[in-house]
């Protein structure tokens, strides 16, 4: 009798280890398989009383925004490096015609698919703030992550995160020109133990997602549609696809082609604010973004252990080997924070480069701004409502980052958000 309680004693302390190892095991197989709509499901069903479980719900909400997105743009021929990166200029040639033939894209849909996009980031970041309030470490190979981009029901090898950073590396070399300044998205270590200070940071990355797009949205941009957005959506129907282009001007057709469309659009970034509402929470969100980093990396300098760090702590061990995160790191990064905020909330004013004596306000441009021009804003026209007196960013601002990041800015910016 003796033998049967210690028999279950032993059992009853080993539950609770066994049901997170089968919330994690669960949670894994739907991410690698990309069933995200099933994994949400058995993550609800756990979520309440399980870390690993809330922090999984959070995780399939967000990538069921990215993938309810991506196959809508999917539909309509989505493909930047066809569109951009060809012809003798960047050593890519035409794609060869194939797989079926894009919806036609209007600019309404286009608006559409982005506002629920928002919607579907919006629900994601509580759910990750509630995970953020528990204790769990996760594992997960971020590169087996999977979502059914195409919409054909499968979520093929191609459809994987790892695959994704294959392709958009070669692009980011054929873009980059040369400059080194592209970030280097190569990832020697891809199993991570996510834990909470990473709810935090996917949180705040919801909103440095939700921001861009909420900014967008603020605008008509039917104009810049119009004119360039045929490089990213080929054969979806846009106006300038309606007459192929036959003709020449310094190089050859297609290089040509290009130049003139990256000309148009730099000329019809001239876009009405129609939502002031919007464009002021884009402005919000960012600060949020600001302060969810803030709280990410509190709960880092919290760690003892140092298990796959994803974003790990000065005393712990960095996945990347030319990315270091020393206790200098974690100060310039903190104080970029509290120089980003000033800016956004106007105690400081952004440098122009033609008006030396006075700075520029971008808290009253986000209240007040009537459009977004950016060659006006560039030149001066659209930038006199909004100068006046006072503390004026420069190099000084940014001299911790600029001394601790250097080149590798975009890098860190990108890992830390």
């Amino acid at each position: 009798m003796r033998r049967v309680t210690v028999l279950a004693a032993v059992l009853a302390l080993m539950a609770p280890a066994q049901a997170q190892e089968a919330t994690a095991d669960l949670l894994r197989s739907h991410l690698y398989a990309g069933e995200l709509a099933e994994g949400r499901a058995a993550m609800e069903a756990r979520a309440a009383e399980d870390a690993e479980a809330a922090f999984g719900l959070g995780v399939f909400a967000v990538f069921e925004a990215i993938e309810e997105t991506a196959q809508a743009l999917y539909r309509h021929g989505f493909n930047p490096e066809r569109g951009i990166a060809v012809g003798p200029f960047f050593g890519m040639p035409r794609a060869e015609a194939g797989g079926p033939a894009p919806e036609e894209l209007t600019y309404d849909l286009l608006r559409g698919y982005l506002e629920a996009f928002v919607v579907g980031l919006d629900a994601a970041r509580p759910l990750l703030m509630a995970a953020s309030q528990g204790e769990f470490a996760v594992e997960i190979d971020v590169m087996q992550i999977r979502a059914d981009i195409d919409g054909d029901g499968a979520a093929g090898e191609h459809e994987s995160i790892g695959a994704f950073l294959a392709l958009a590396a070669q692009m980011g070399e054929r873009l980059d020109m040369g400059s080194g300044l592209a970030p280097d998205l190569d990832m020697p270590v891809h199993m991570f133990a996510f834990d909470r200070g990473d709810a935090f940071w996917l949180a705040g990355y919801t909103q440095v997602l939700a921001a861009t797009v909420d900014f967008l949205l603020a605008h008509d941009f039917e104009t810049f549609f119009d004119a360039g957005l045929h490089r990213i959506f080929p054969g979806a129907g846009l106006p300038m696809e309606r007459r192929e282009s036959t003709g020449t001007i310094f190089m050859e057709r297609d290089s040509d082609a290009l130049l003139a469309d990256a000309i148009a659009m730099v000329h019809t970034i001239s876009w009405p604010v129609i939502d002031r509402d919007r464009l002021e929470g884009a402005r919000g969100r960012a600060l949020a973004m600001l302060e969810l980093s803030r709280q990410s990396w509190a709960a880092i300098l919290t760690e003892t252990d140092d298990h796959l760090e994803f974003i790990p702590a000065p005393y712990q061990t960095s996945p990347f080997q030319t990315l270091d995160v020393g206790k200098e790191t974690v100060e310039a990064w903190l104080e970029t924070l509290d120089v980003s905020q000033r800016i956004l909330e106007g105690d400081l004013l952004l440098p122009h480069w033609r008006y030396s004596e006075l700075g520029f306000d971008l808290d009253a441009w986000f209240a007040e701004a009537e459009r977004t021009d950016l060659v006006l804003l560039f030149t001066g026209l659209d930038a006199l409502p909004f100068l006046r007196p006072g503390e004026v960013a420069s190099a000084e601002s940014f001299a911790a980052a600029n001394a601790v990041f250097g080149r590798s800015i975009w890098n860190y910016a990108l890992w830390f958000n």
